[in-house]
């Protein structure tokens, strides 16, 4: 009775750890927040306000070689849920774009690190679980056919006009605010995000909401869904279809700090 008993309670105590450890997919991704908490800040470029990243003391810091190797032999088999691979795949994105301007350290652009027959996004940049990626394979074969709009601001092709890099890592468990906050912060954003003209009757946005217009049209159009997380001022002129839309120029100089 004493051993039933016994099992009983290390059965118990078993599924009581299981529940309370951390989900079996949790790629550490403390180190790269520990590097964009030391390597991202504040810099206007080009009368751009944006937070740009020290990339020389990035690459020189030995946590960002041991998250590179780390990636290589990351497992893609616990990313069970749309977050889980949300997640993961939008801090991948973030870390070989800054690996793909360190590869090439310095450039002006990341766009330099391409060549005349093959573009950056389409190079390889590195080994992710096991498997050579490119940029390209990241935005395109993955995130964007997961139908989430709100990737185009957080995942940074290491540009001025890009949405800035935030300051940590993204997490399961903080996404969706963190998503929430990127778009508002990126439309707050006159400069590169959006931009009210109301004398020539006009609503300047991001040229990334014309490249990738069709990933806003089962959520209502990019007006409709932009609206909720715009300015005052944006919410208003966003909603009223007399205005026009026209595109800011892209700045494709490094955001560099």
């Amino acid at each position: 009775m004493m051993k039933f008993l016994l099992g009983k309670i290390l059965v118990v105590l078993g599924v009581m750890v299981a529940l309370s450890a951390p989900s079996a997919f949790a790629f550490d991704f403390s180190s790269w927040d520990g590097l964009l908490k030391k390597y991202v800040a504040p810099k206007t470029i080009n009368g751009v306000k944006l937070q740009a990243v020290d990339y020389k003391k990035l690459g020189n810091d030995q946590a960002y070689s041991k998250l590179i190797k780390n990636l290589e032999k990351a497992s893609l088999s616990g990313l069970n849920t749309r977050e889980e691979k949300l997640t993961f795949w939008i801090n991948v994105y973030n870390i070989m774009a800054a690996k793909m301007v360190l590869d090439h350290y310095p450039v002006d652009s990341i766009k330099d690190a391409g060549s005349l027959f093959t573009a950056v996004w389409k190079k390889e940049v590195g080994i992710v679980a096991g498997k050579p990626r490119t940029l390209n394979e990241i935005e395109h074969e993955i995130l964007r056919k997961m139908g989430e709009p709100r990737i185009h601001v957080a995942i940074v092709c290491a540009s001025v006009s890009c949405p800035d890099l935030r300051g940590e890592a993204y997490t399961v468990e903080t996404l969706e605010r963190q998503l929430n906050d990127q778009m508002k912060l990126f439309l707050a954003n006159s400069k590169k995000g959006l931009r009210v003209d109301t004398k020539k009757g006009r609503v300047y946005m991001s040229s990334i909401f014309k490249w990738f217009k069709e990933d806003f049209e089962s959520k209502g159009g990019v007006r409709k869904y932009l609206a909720p997380f715009a300015p005052e001022s944006g919410k208003a002129a966003l909603k009223n279809n007399k205005l026009s839309i026209y595109y800011l120029d892209y700045d494709w100089e490094l955001n560099e700090g």
